[in-house]
């Protein structure tokens, strides 16, 4: 809901897909900043503590943009800069949340586990726009980001009921720098980590981009409302579900790693067809292709790297992994967003689905034996 309000807004202001890839940059440019910060602390302190202080703030974050909508204060500066503290929060928030699924169920799980953690993640996606398409036509923004400020009453008393089997181990911390380098040690000798976190950067760099230009496409080229821009998402949405069952189901197969970069290439093509459509319909069946395709990409991928880390190091390397994923979505939005600036979203999205199929290729044909040692 969040999501969907907020990038509405931020165009109906501005009429700009350069400020839609700033306000996306700013929200994930923490994980550049604090994301290796944040695996340390989640390997020596309370994940649950520190999971409960990320949503206190986002929450915060939530309720203040949502007041100064009501009272027609708000200004550009004030999304970019909540966005900016949503995402510090994130970014310390993230490597606990993903250190701490996999102690949740014996090892021969996890894989089900994170799939039923993107499974989770991407019904909010088909729920979400839904209901804020309906709320932000009836009600406006505010009704939206003050929902969204409510439900962290809901995670946060979930996490309160949350037990862990994680121990840490006695004695003092080793420095931070320290516990940084064991972990990218253990990335550089183990070739498998090192291609995951590659298709991690560049799947992220390239994909989310089709996200974020939604609402031109919607309002711009389709000449339609929020509704249009809530269906795109829906329909995504409904695709990732798709694909994070169908990666469940695949959960103790082999090859995942093929079978992520082959659905890399999928979503690839959907990407540039998307950008090419000019049929409404048409459009809303490739985001659905799109999101089941790219869904089973990072289920994937997250899949092997919980299944090849140590519990004692999950929030370290797991911090790594997320800095690519997540770190190259404010890259690859704010390069997208003076791109299309220049040129045309449509342009921009050709050129970003053409180079992930391009990227896909070569692992495939130059790098098949790493990510095939599954």
């Amino acid at each position: 809901m969040q999501e969907v309000a907020q990038n509405w807004l931020i165009f109906d202001m501005t009429r700009s897909a350069f400020w839609l890839g700033l306000d996306a940059f700013l929200g994930d440019a923490p994980f550049i900043l604090f994301s290796l910060l944040g695996g340390v602390v989640a390997d020596r302190y309370d994940r649950r503590k520190i999971l409960l202080g990320s949503q206190v703030i986002q929450l915060t974050s939530a309720f203040i943009l949502g007041a100064l909508v009501l009272f027609h204060q708000v200004e550009i500066w004030h999304i970019l800069l909540l966005s900016f503290v949503t995402g510090v929060a994130q970014s310390f928030g993230g490597p606990a949340y993903q250190a701490l699924v996999p102690t949740l169920v014996n090892k021969e799980d996890v894989p089900n586990a994170v799939s039923l953690q993107s499974t989770q993640f991407n019904l909010a996606r088909v729920v979400g726009p839904l209901i804020a398409a309906v709320a932000f036509a009836k009600y406006g923004a505010a009704v939206c980001f003050g929902l969204n400020g409510l439900s962290f009453f809901v995670v946060i008393a979930a996490l309160v009921l949350i037990g862990t089997r994680f121990v840490r181990k006695p004695g003092a911390h080793p420095p931070v720098w320290q516990s940084l380098r064991e972990s990218l040690s253990f990335i550089n000798r183990t070739p498998a980590m090192k291609a995951l976190i590659l298709l991690a950067f560049a799947g992220s760099f390239f994909a989310f981009p089709l996200l974020t230009f939604l609402p031109v496409f919607a309002k711009a080229i389709f000449a339609r409302d929020v509704r249009a821009y809530g269906r795109f998402l829906t329909f995504f949405g409904l695709g990732a579900v798709l694909g994070a069952v169908a990666a469940a189901r695949l959960g103790h197969a082999t090859r995942k790693g093929i079978r992520a970069v082959a659905s890399q290439v999928v979503f690839a093509g959907c990407v540039v067809a998307f950008a090419l459509s000019r049929n409404f319909a048409l459009s809303c069946a490739l985001l659905f292709l799109g999101g089941a395709a790219l869904s089973v990409v990072f289920t994937m991928l997250m899949s092997l790297v919980q299944t090849i880390v140590a519990d004692e190091m999950r929030g370290r390397v797991g911090s790594v992994y997320m800095l690519a994923f997540r770190g190259a979505i404010p890259l690859g939005n704010v390069v997208a967003g003076a791109a299309a600036a220049r040129t045309s979203v449509t342009g921009v999205l050709v050129v970003n689905g053409t180079l992930l199929a391009l990227i896909g290729a070569a692992v495939l044909v130059f790098r098949r034996g790493q990510i095939s040692a599954d």
